[in-house]
């Protein structure tokens, strides 16, 4: 039996452990906190609210990367 929870990322499903925080979920997918923007189960998350966020099962996330020249959707 697993000890991860499921939730969706930009439509994909990813997998990560319990009290997971939304910074550290970020930088297991290779993300840098900084340079991204997060939808979080339908509404924007404003960064301040970031560090108390954990990843529960059937979140659903929607991650928007800042790259130079625009904005690209990661998954």
């Amino acid at each position: 039996m697993s000890n991860q929870i499921t939730l969706k990322v930009n439509g994909e499903t990813r997998t990560c452990l319990p009290q997971t925080f939304l910074p550290n979920f970020l930088e297991e997918l290779g993300l840098n906190p900084r340079l991204v923007a997060v939808e979080y189960n339908g509404e924007i998350l404003h960064r301040q609210f970031w560090e108390t966020t954990e990843m529960r099962s059937g979140d659903n996330l929607e991650i928007v990367t800042i790259v130079g020249g625009g904005v690209e959707v990661r998954s």
